[in-house]
């Protein structure tokens, strides 16, 4: 028995008041506060010092994720509206399905559902003087999901110029409003590249061009991979015990220079810049390690549990978990990995590779606020007091943390 599995979700919990969520970003993005846990202690500062605490030989990792405007809705003859939340391609990689002309396939939640009783929903996309028509119809449920094909009457637009110009923002749901205009640009990370995300990587979002060149100045390396987020990020923990809850899968894509960049730092610390970051460098670690142990098939994947009953085998230091995943790529030809994870990093997992995480104030009861207690331990409960007592801003367009252990 996995003893993680055991843990009360219900130890998780703490009272947000919704007047701490913030509803809105501030207006310059490296000002938000920042709460920092270093040499056992916590200190409050600002986002742009965030140099001022980082460990001179530290690599920062990004996740360079894009969020598509994954929001489309359609409205009936009879009035009413019908949401398509596109989640991910059925059948094909992001970056496929971007390029498909005319139509796509895409696994979507279908939001008043019971209001669409059958056929094709169409709505016409407006695009300087051009008219575009873009229809959809459900195929075939999955899960609480369905399977959705887009279609659309000029083949000179490519999927990703669709919905691009189609969809809006998929502000996450405790935010409880309308995306606006200005979203289109805040709930993206300044150095956001590769589109497939339907939720930003927000610890990301307090970045600025003036902050990389304070990194640059003192000699910090920054390192970007990708993982795209789902919309299972937002999904609660419903069960008495987390061994009860399923997590959601997430790709990721890591570059040959992304794993040479960790081996050369892989004695120095490696700082994540978001949970995604997290679970992006914890499962190329175990990805590594299924190669050692010749456990991998055709796909490189980490399931939820895997880690925990790995541990339990002959301990493979990081250093030949990444030269194992760079040899596989030697072996293959490969310059760009690609994976899925569904790993749960909560108490009782024991970090392989990431030394400190920057990241914002989770929900309560989340599997995010797991990761967090995972990486510092019970003093997530005083940091997240201190936080409330002293007007930080929580969730994604909140404030910021830089836990160092």
């Amino acid at each position: 028995m996995i003893a993680s599995k055991e843990i009360a979700i219900a130890d998780y919990n703490y009272e947000l008041p919704d007047e701490r969520v913030a509803k809105y970003p501030l207006p310059n993005r490296d000002e938000s506060k920042l709460l920092v846990y270093k040499n056992g202690s916590f200190e409050e500062s600002v986002f742009n010092r965030i140099t001022d605490y980082l460990p001179k030989d530290s690599l920062l990792v990004f996740n360079n994720t894009k969020v598509i405007h994954a929001r489309i809705f359609f409205r009936k003859e009879t009035g009413s509206s019908i949401e398509v939340f596109c989640l991910e391609p059925y059948n094909m990689s992001v970056s496929e399905a971007f390029e498909q002309r005319k139509e796509c396939r895409w696994m979507c939640f279908v939001g008043n559902n019971k209001k669409w009783k059958s056929g094709k929903l169409s709505r016409e996309i407006i695009d300087g003087d051009k008219k575009i028509n873009l229809t959809v119809s459900r195929e075939e449920a999955c899960g609480n999901a369905w399977i959705v094909l887009f279609e659309w009457d000029d083949d000179s637009y490519s999927f990703a110029h669709i919905i691009e110009k189609a969809g809006t923002i998929p502000l996450p749901p405790y935010l409880n409003r309308a995306a606006e205009a200005d979203d289109k640009e805040r709930y993206q990370t300044v150095y956001a590249q590769h589109e497939g995300s339907v939720a930003a990587p927000t610890a990301g979002l307090h970045f600025t061009p003036n902050v990389f060149a304070k990194l640059k100045n003192i000699g910090i390396d920054t390192e970007f991979v990708t993982l795209h987020v789902g919309a299972g990020t937002f999904k609660p923990v419903d069960s008495e015990t987390i061994g009860e809850h399923e997590m959601h899968v997430e790709r990721i894509q890591i570059t040959r220079k992304n794993v040479e960049s960790l081996l050369k730092h892989i004695h120095q610390p490696i700082i994540a810049v978001g949970t995604t970051s997290v679970r992006t460098l914890e499962s190329l670690y175990w990805i590594g390690v299924k190669l050692c142990y010749g456990l991998v098939s055709n796909d490189l994947s980490v399931e939820q549990w895997e880690p925990y009953e790995l541990s339990e085998k002959p301990r493979i230091g990081a250093e030949e978990s990444l030269s194992k995943v760079l040899a596989f790529m030697d072996d293959n030809d490969l310059d760009v990995l690609y994976g899925s994870t569904k790993l749960m990093i909560a108490p009782g997992y024991e970090y392989r590779i990431v030394k400190g995480i920057v990241t914002n104030f989770h929900q309560p009861q989340s599997t995010l606020l797991l990761l967090v207690s995972a990486l510092i331990g019970e003093v997530w409960k005083q940091g997240y007091s201190y936080a409330l007592n002293n007007g930080f801003r929580f969730l994604s367009y909140g404030d910021s943390c830089l836990f160092l252990p």
